[in-house]
Protein backbone atom coordinates (compact mmCIF):
# COMPACT_ATOMS: atom_id res chain seq x y z
CA UNK A 1 0.00 0.00 0.00
CA UNK A 2 3.03 2.51 0.36
CA UNK A 3 1.72 3.68 -3.28
CA UNK A 4 -1.60 3.59 -2.76
CA UNK A 5 -1.99 7.72 -3.92
CA UNK A 6 -0.04 6.73 -7.47
CA UNK A 7 -2.46 3.53 -7.75
CA UNK A 8 -5.67 5.51 -7.57
CA UNK A 9 -4.37 8.57 -9.44
CA UNK A 10 -4.34 6.51 -12.05
CA UNK A 11 -7.83 4.59 -11.95
CA UNK A 12 -9.85 7.67 -11.14
CA UNK A 13 -7.99 9.08 -14.32
CA UNK A 14 -9.34 6.27 -16.14
CA UNK A 15 -12.66 6.24 -14.07
CA UNK A 16 -13.76 9.71 -14.19
CA UNK A 17 -13.65 9.55 -18.28
CA UNK A 18 -15.49 6.29 -18.41
CA UNK A 19 -18.25 7.91 -15.70
CA UNK A 20 -18.31 11.38 -17.94
CA UNK A 21 -19.23 9.84 -20.92
CA UNK A 22 -21.44 7.44 -19.33
CA UNK A 23 -23.62 9.97 -18.11
CA UNK A 24 -23.41 12.20 -21.09
CA UNK A 25 -24.58 8.64 -23.17
CA UNK A 26 -27.42 8.16 -20.69
CA UNK A 27 -28.50 11.79 -20.86
CA UNK A 28 -28.41 12.01 -24.37
CA UNK A 29 -30.43 8.44 -24.71
CA UNK A 30 -33.26 10.28 -22.18
CA UNK A 31 -32.97 13.71 -24.35
CA UNK A 32 -33.53 11.13 -27.71
CA UNK A 33 -36.16 9.28 -26.16
CA UNK A 34 -38.05 12.75 -25.02
CA UNK A 35 -37.89 13.80 -28.43
CA UNK A 36 -38.95 10.87 -30.36
CA UNK A 37 -42.05 9.96 -28.17
CA UNK A 38 -42.97 12.62 -25.63
CA UNK A 39 -43.92 10.01 -23.42
CA UNK A 40 -42.78 9.73 -19.53
CA UNK A 41 -44.37 6.50 -19.53
CA UNK A 42 -41.29 5.70 -22.08
CA UNK A 43 -38.74 7.04 -19.85
CA UNK A 44 -40.08 5.29 -17.04
CA UNK A 45 -39.49 1.84 -18.86
CA UNK A 46 -36.47 3.19 -19.66
CA UNK A 47 -35.27 3.46 -16.16
CA UNK A 48 -36.52 0.39 -14.94
CA UNK A 49 -34.78 -1.36 -17.89
CA UNK A 50 -31.34 0.15 -16.91
CA UNK A 51 -31.44 -0.73 -13.27
CA UNK A 52 -33.91 -3.95 -12.97
CA UNK A 53 -31.13 -6.57 -13.79
CA UNK A 54 -28.95 -5.15 -11.88
CA UNK A 55 -30.98 -4.88 -8.60
CA UNK A 56 -31.72 -8.64 -9.55
CA UNK A 57 -28.14 -9.91 -10.39
CA UNK A 58 -26.48 -8.35 -7.34
CA UNK A 59 -26.74 -10.96 -4.82
CA UNK A 60 -25.29 -13.80 -7.60
CA UNK A 61 -22.59 -11.62 -8.90
CA UNK A 62 -21.24 -10.38 -5.69
CA UNK A 63 -19.87 -14.16 -4.72
CA UNK A 64 -18.31 -14.30 -8.14
CA UNK A 65 -16.77 -10.57 -7.31
CA UNK A 66 -15.29 -12.65 -4.30
CA UNK A 67 -14.19 -15.49 -6.04
CA UNK A 68 -12.56 -14.39 -8.68
CA UNK A 69 -9.92 -11.84 -10.11
CA UNK A 70 -11.43 -8.42 -9.50
CA UNK A 71 -8.78 -6.32 -11.86
CA UNK A 72 -10.22 -8.66 -14.55
CA UNK A 73 -13.92 -8.12 -13.75
CA UNK A 74 -13.54 -4.85 -13.76
CA UNK A 75 -11.91 -4.96 -17.50
CA UNK A 76 -14.63 -7.19 -18.51
CA UNK A 77 -17.43 -5.77 -17.73
CA UNK A 78 -16.52 -1.87 -18.99
CA UNK A 79 -15.60 -3.83 -21.96
CA UNK A 80 -19.08 -5.51 -22.28
CA UNK A 81 -20.60 -2.34 -21.54
CA UNK A 82 -19.15 -0.69 -24.15
CA UNK A 83 -19.25 -3.33 -26.58
CA UNK A 84 -23.35 -2.89 -25.98
CA UNK A 85 -23.41 0.80 -26.22
CA UNK A 86 -21.43 0.03 -29.54
CA UNK A 87 -24.38 -2.22 -30.62
CA UNK A 88 -26.72 0.32 -30.51
CA UNK A 89 -24.62 3.06 -32.31
CA UNK A 90 -24.39 0.66 -35.05
CA UNK A 91 -27.96 0.55 -35.11
CA UNK A 92 -28.34 4.01 -35.48
CA UNK A 93 -25.83 4.15 -38.09
CA UNK A 94 -27.77 1.86 -40.06
CA UNK A 95 -31.37 3.90 -38.93
CA UNK A 96 -32.72 0.88 -37.80
CA UNK A 97 -32.56 1.50 -34.23
CA UNK A 98 -36.51 1.13 -32.36
CA UNK A 99 -37.22 1.45 -28.76
CA UNK A 100 -37.20 -2.41 -27.92
CA UNK A 101 -33.35 -1.79 -28.89
CA UNK A 102 -32.60 0.42 -26.69
CA UNK A 103 -34.35 -1.13 -23.88
CA UNK A 104 -32.34 -4.36 -24.34
CA UNK A 105 -29.35 -3.10 -24.45
CA UNK A 106 -29.90 -0.74 -21.31
CA UNK A 107 -30.93 -4.01 -19.89
CA UNK A 108 -27.96 -5.98 -20.88
CA UNK A 109 -25.60 -2.75 -19.91
CA UNK A 110 -27.15 -2.70 -16.58
CA UNK A 111 -25.87 -6.84 -15.95
CA UNK A 112 -22.12 -4.95 -16.66
CA UNK A 113 -22.59 -2.64 -13.95
CA UNK A 114 -24.04 -5.16 -11.78
CA UNK A 115 -20.09 -6.60 -11.84
CA UNK A 116 -18.03 -3.16 -12.34
CA UNK A 117 -19.29 -1.80 -9.04
CA UNK A 118 -19.66 -3.96 -6.25
CA UNK A 119 -16.08 -5.05 -7.54
CA UNK A 120 -14.26 -1.34 -7.34
CA UNK A 121 -16.12 -0.89 -4.21
CA UNK A 122 -14.67 -4.50 -2.80
CA UNK A 123 -11.16 -3.77 -4.25
CA UNK A 124 -10.30 -0.61 -2.50
CA UNK A 125 -9.66 -1.41 0.85
CA UNK A 126 -7.28 -3.90 -0.51
CA UNK A 127 -5.24 -0.67 -1.81
CA UNK A 128 -5.28 1.72 0.82
CA UNK A 129 -4.82 1.99 4.07
CA UNK A 130 -7.80 1.80 6.52
CA UNK A 131 -7.85 5.20 7.88
CA UNK A 132 -8.06 6.52 4.52
CA UNK A 133 -10.97 4.76 2.80
CA UNK A 134 -13.71 7.10 3.97
CA UNK A 135 -11.49 9.82 2.79
CA UNK A 136 -11.13 8.00 -0.45
CA UNK A 137 -15.29 7.66 -0.92
CA UNK A 138 -15.59 11.18 -0.71
CA UNK A 139 -12.70 11.93 -3.33
CA UNK A 140 -15.07 9.48 -5.77
CA UNK A 141 -18.23 11.18 -5.18
CA UNK A 142 -16.58 14.26 -6.68
CA UNK A 143 -15.65 11.87 -9.57
CA UNK A 144 -19.24 11.05 -9.64
CA UNK A 145 -20.49 14.63 -8.93
CA UNK A 146 -17.98 16.14 -11.44
CA UNK A 147 -19.86 13.64 -14.16
CA UNK A 148 -23.23 14.20 -12.74
CA UNK A 149 -22.52 18.32 -13.06
CA UNK A 150 -20.92 17.94 -16.87
CA UNK A 151 -22.42 15.16 -18.22
CA UNK A 152 -25.92 16.58 -18.77
CA UNK A 153 -24.94 20.10 -20.33
CA UNK A 154 -22.60 18.13 -22.46
CA UNK A 155 -25.40 15.08 -23.68
CA UNK A 156 -27.52 18.22 -24.89
CA UNK A 157 -25.06 19.92 -26.50
CA UNK A 158 -23.80 16.55 -28.66
CA UNK A 159 -27.03 15.91 -29.60
CA UNK A 160 -27.85 19.06 -31.00
CA UNK A 161 -24.59 19.11 -32.64
CA UNK A 162 -23.70 14.66 -33.49
CA UNK A 163 -25.59 12.34 -34.72
CA UNK A 164 -27.01 9.91 -32.11
CA UNK A 165 -24.51 7.20 -33.13
CA UNK A 166 -21.40 9.30 -32.84
CA UNK A 167 -22.55 10.60 -29.24
CA UNK A 168 -23.10 6.60 -28.45
CA UNK A 169 -19.13 6.38 -28.74
CA UNK A 170 -18.15 8.68 -26.56
CA UNK A 171 -18.83 5.78 -23.55
CA UNK A 172 -17.18 3.37 -25.69
CA UNK A 173 -13.82 5.53 -26.20
CA UNK A 174 -13.92 6.34 -22.45
CA UNK A 175 -14.68 2.59 -21.30
CA UNK A 176 -11.43 1.82 -23.22
CA UNK A 177 -9.53 4.49 -21.25
CA UNK A 178 -10.60 2.94 -18.11
CA UNK A 179 -9.99 -0.38 -18.76
CA UNK A 180 -6.48 0.91 -19.79
CA UNK A 181 -5.62 2.56 -16.99
CA UNK A 182 -6.61 -0.42 -15.31
CA UNK A 183 -3.69 -2.14 -16.70
CA UNK A 184 -1.04 -0.48 -15.24
CA UNK A 185 -2.11 -1.09 -11.52
CA UNK A 186 -1.99 -4.23 -9.07
CA UNK A 187 -5.25 -5.12 -7.86
CA UNK A 188 -4.91 -7.59 -5.13
CA UNK A 189 -6.99 -10.16 -4.51
CA UNK A 190 -8.96 -11.57 -1.16
CA UNK A 191 -7.21 -14.57 0.65
CA UNK A 192 -9.21 -17.72 -0.02
CA UNK A 193 -9.86 -19.69 2.38
CA UNK A 194 -10.60 -22.72 -0.76
CA UNK A 195 -10.38 -22.61 -4.15
CA UNK A 196 -13.54 -24.70 -5.04
CA UNK A 197 -16.48 -24.20 -7.69
CA UNK A 198 -18.60 -21.96 -5.55
CA UNK A 199 -22.19 -22.62 -4.13
CA UNK A 200 -23.95 -19.34 -5.31
CA UNK A 201 -26.70 -20.00 -2.58
CA UNK A 202 -24.49 -21.13 0.17
CA UNK A 203 -22.27 -18.03 -0.19
CA UNK A 204 -24.66 -15.83 -0.62
CA UNK A 205 -26.07 -17.13 2.70
CA UNK A 206 -22.68 -16.52 3.88
CA UNK A 207 -22.37 -12.57 2.73
CA UNK A 208 -25.64 -11.86 4.86
CA UNK A 209 -24.42 -13.38 7.59
CA UNK A 210 -20.90 -11.53 7.50
CA UNK A 211 -23.67 -8.36 8.09
CA UNK A 212 -25.58 -9.99 10.61
CA UNK A 213 -22.49 -11.04 12.61
CA UNK A 214 -21.93 -6.93 13.29
CA UNK A 215 -25.44 -6.13 15.39
CA UNK A 216 -24.19 -2.69 14.65
CA UNK A 217 -23.64 -2.61 11.71
CA UNK A 218 -26.92 -4.45 10.49
CA UNK A 219 -28.76 -1.70 12.21
CA UNK A 220 -26.72 0.81 9.82
CA UNK A 221 -28.16 -1.22 7.00
CA UNK A 222 -31.42 -1.35 7.53
CA UNK A 223 -32.02 2.01 8.31
CA UNK A 224 -29.87 3.35 5.49
CA UNK A 225 -32.54 0.72 3.04
CA UNK A 226 -35.30 2.39 4.99
CA UNK A 227 -34.89 5.74 3.95
CA UNK A 228 -33.91 4.54 0.56
CA UNK A 229 -37.59 3.16 0.28
CA UNK A 230 -38.78 6.65 0.66
CA UNK A 231 -35.99 8.84 -0.93
CA UNK A 232 -36.26 7.18 -4.31
CA UNK A 233 -39.94 8.27 -4.65
CA UNK A 234 -38.81 11.84 -3.63
CA UNK A 235 -35.74 11.81 -6.32
CA UNK A 236 -38.24 11.12 -9.09
CA UNK A 237 -40.63 13.84 -8.81
CA UNK A 238 -37.94 16.43 -8.55
CA UNK A 239 -38.92 17.48 -12.12
CA UNK A 240 -42.51 17.20 -11.59
CA UNK A 241 -42.06 19.32 -8.23
CA UNK A 242 -40.37 22.48 -10.06
CA UNK A 243 -42.82 22.23 -13.31
CA UNK A 244 -45.95 21.82 -11.27
CA UNK A 245 -45.52 23.29 -8.11
CA UNK A 246 -43.02 26.10 -8.68
CA UNK A 247 -44.46 26.31 -12.18
CA UNK A 248 -41.27 26.51 -13.51
CA UNK A 249 -39.67 25.51 -17.23
CA UNK A 250 -37.11 23.04 -19.09
CA UNK A 251 -33.90 25.39 -17.91
CA UNK A 252 -35.21 25.19 -13.98
CA UNK A 253 -35.49 21.47 -13.96
CA UNK A 254 -32.12 21.40 -15.36
CA UNK A 255 -30.57 23.78 -13.08
CA UNK A 256 -32.21 21.59 -10.33
CA UNK A 257 -30.25 18.52 -11.49
CA UNK A 258 -27.14 21.14 -11.85
CA UNK A 259 -27.29 22.30 -7.94
CA UNK A 260 -27.83 18.49 -6.85
CA UNK A 261 -24.43 17.89 -8.26
CA UNK A 262 -22.85 20.94 -6.92
CA UNK A 263 -24.29 19.94 -3.53
CA UNK A 264 -22.69 16.87 -3.95
CA UNK A 265 -18.96 17.67 -5.18
CA UNK A 266 -19.05 20.25 -2.28
CA UNK A 267 -20.41 17.03 0.20
CA UNK A 268 -17.35 14.90 -1.48
CA UNK A 269 -14.13 17.68 -1.18
CA UNK A 270 -15.23 17.64 2.20
CA UNK A 271 -14.55 14.25 3.14
CA UNK A 272 -11.94 13.93 0.54
CA UNK A 273 -10.12 16.63 1.71
CA UNK A 274 -8.63 15.36 4.84
CA UNK A 275 -9.55 11.82 7.76
CA UNK A 276 -12.03 13.48 10.12
CA UNK A 277 -11.97 11.83 13.67
CA UNK A 278 -15.97 11.51 14.06
CA UNK A 279 -18.37 8.71 14.64
CA UNK A 280 -19.32 7.41 11.14
CA UNK A 281 -22.35 6.46 12.25
CA UNK A 282 -23.18 9.80 13.93
CA UNK A 283 -22.38 11.04 10.85
CA UNK A 284 -25.24 8.79 8.85
CA UNK A 285 -27.73 9.32 10.70
CA UNK A 286 -27.35 12.71 10.91
CA UNK A 287 -27.14 12.87 6.80
CA UNK A 288 -30.22 11.67 6.79
CA UNK A 289 -31.96 13.71 9.06
CA UNK A 290 -30.97 16.64 7.25
CA UNK A 291 -32.27 15.05 4.10
CA UNK A 292 -35.42 14.26 5.12
CA UNK A 293 -35.34 18.06 6.32
CA UNK A 294 -34.76 19.16 3.19
CA UNK A 295 -37.74 17.65 1.34
CA UNK A 296 -40.41 18.74 4.29
CA UNK A 297 -39.09 22.30 4.11
CA UNK A 298 -39.70 21.47 -0.03
CA UNK A 299 -43.17 20.37 0.19
CA UNK A 300 -44.06 23.54 2.52
CA UNK A 301 -42.54 26.17 0.06
CA UNK A 302 -44.85 28.64 -1.52
CA UNK A 303 -45.28 28.39 -5.40
CA UNK A 304 -42.93 31.60 -5.59
CA UNK A 305 -39.88 29.77 -3.27
CA UNK A 306 -37.92 28.45 -6.14
CA UNK A 307 -35.31 30.23 -5.11
CA UNK A 308 -35.31 28.08 -1.71
CA UNK A 309 -35.87 24.80 -3.10
CA UNK A 310 -32.82 25.48 -4.94
CA UNK A 311 -30.97 25.93 -2.03
CA UNK A 312 -32.44 22.90 0.10
CA UNK A 313 -31.54 20.79 -2.77
CA UNK A 314 -27.88 21.64 -2.75
CA UNK A 315 -28.34 21.09 0.75
CA UNK A 316 -29.33 17.63 0.24
CA UNK A 317 -26.69 16.71 -1.98
CA UNK A 318 -24.22 18.10 -0.08
CA UNK A 319 -26.06 15.56 2.50
CA UNK A 320 -26.31 12.68 -0.04
CA UNK A 321 -22.40 12.93 -0.67
CA UNK A 322 -21.39 12.61 2.88
CA UNK A 323 -23.74 10.00 4.09
CA UNK A 324 -22.51 7.44 0.71
CA UNK A 325 -18.78 8.24 1.99
CA UNK A 326 -19.51 8.01 5.49
CA UNK A 327 -21.38 4.75 4.77
CA UNK A 328 -18.86 3.23 2.27
CA UNK A 329 -16.05 3.57 4.41
CA UNK A 330 -18.18 2.27 7.37
CA UNK A 331 -18.78 -1.42 5.45
CA UNK A 332 -15.15 -0.99 3.57
CA UNK A 333 -13.73 -1.15 7.48
CA UNK A 334 -16.02 -3.72 9.15
CA UNK A 335 -16.52 -6.46 6.33
CA UNK A 336 -13.64 -8.47 5.79
CA UNK A 337 -12.31 -7.96 1.97
CA UNK A 338 -13.12 -11.60 1.19
CA UNK A 339 -16.98 -10.78 1.64
CA UNK A 340 -16.98 -7.07 0.47
CA UNK A 341 -18.23 -7.98 -3.05
CA UNK A 342 -21.32 -10.06 -1.89
CA UNK A 343 -21.93 -7.43 0.54
CA UNK A 344 -21.99 -4.59 -1.87
CA UNK A 345 -23.78 -6.56 -4.20
CA UNK A 346 -26.45 -7.21 -1.56
CA UNK A 347 -26.56 -3.95 -0.55
CA UNK A 348 -26.95 -2.23 -3.97
CA UNK A 349 -29.84 -4.94 -4.68
CA UNK A 350 -31.36 -3.89 -1.75
CA UNK A 351 -31.38 -0.09 -2.73
CA UNK A 352 -31.92 -0.25 -6.28
CA UNK A 353 -35.45 -2.39 -5.38
CA UNK A 354 -37.21 0.27 -3.70
CA UNK A 355 -36.12 2.29 -7.06
CA UNK A 356 -38.37 0.03 -8.91
CA UNK A 357 -41.25 1.02 -6.30
CA UNK A 358 -40.76 4.77 -6.69
CA UNK A 359 -40.90 4.33 -10.53
CA UNK A 360 -43.88 2.24 -10.47
CA UNK A 361 -45.66 4.26 -7.76
CA UNK A 362 -44.57 8.05 -9.37
CA UNK A 363 -47.93 8.53 -10.81
CA UNK A 364 -49.25 7.79 -7.43
CA UNK A 365 -47.59 9.93 -5.77
CA UNK A 366 -48.22 12.86 -7.92
CA UNK A 367 -52.27 12.42 -8.78
CA UNK A 368 -53.44 11.07 -5.58
CA UNK A 369 -51.24 12.58 -2.60
CA UNK A 370 -50.06 15.67 -4.55
CA UNK A 371 -46.31 16.54 -5.49
CA UNK A 372 -46.24 18.55 -2.41
CA UNK A 373 -47.81 16.17 -0.18
CA UNK A 374 -45.33 13.54 -1.04
CA UNK A 375 -42.28 15.70 -0.66
CA UNK A 376 -43.76 16.64 3.09
CA UNK A 377 -45.01 12.71 3.75
CA UNK A 378 -41.27 11.07 2.93
CA UNK A 379 -38.86 13.78 4.53
CA UNK A 380 -41.11 13.57 7.73
CA UNK A 381 -40.51 9.75 7.84
CA UNK A 382 -36.66 9.90 7.05
CA UNK A 383 -36.23 12.31 9.78
CA UNK A 384 -38.14 9.86 11.93
CA UNK A 385 -36.27 6.77 10.88
CA UNK A 386 -32.79 9.64 11.32
CA UNK A 387 -33.79 10.28 15.03
CA UNK A 388 -34.90 6.61 15.87
CA UNK A 389 -31.24 5.55 14.30
CA UNK A 390 -29.48 7.68 17.12
CA UNK A 391 -31.21 5.33 19.85
CA UNK A 392 -29.78 1.80 19.10
CA UNK A 393 -26.68 1.68 21.30
CA UNK A 394 -25.18 -1.49 19.41
CA UNK A 395 -24.68 1.24 16.36
CA UNK A 396 -23.95 4.19 18.08
CA UNK A 397 -20.93 2.31 19.61
CA UNK A 398 -19.76 1.04 16.61
CA UNK A 399 -17.18 3.79 15.23
CA UNK A 400 -16.10 5.14 18.68
CA UNK A 401 -12.53 5.85 19.12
Amino acid sequence: MENWKKVFAIIWTGQFLSVLTSIIVNFAVILWISMETGSAEMLAWAAIAAILPQALLGPVTGVFIDRWNRKAIMILADSFIAFCTLILAVLFWLEVAEMWHIFILLAFRSVGSAFHMPAMQASIPLLAPEDQLTRIAGISQIINSVGSIAGPALGALFITIWDMQYVLLLDVVGAVIACTSLLFVHIPNPERAEAVIPNVLREMKEGIQVVLQNRGLSWVFLFSILVMLFLMPVSVLFPLMTLDHFGGDAFQVSLIEVVWGVGALLGGAIMGARVYKVNRVVLVNAMNVVIGLTFLLSGVLSPEGFVFFAVLTTIAGICGSVFNSAFTGLVQTYIRPDALGRVFSMFYTLNLLPSMIGLIGIGFFADQLGVATSFIVCGAVIIAIGLFAFFVPSAMRMDRG
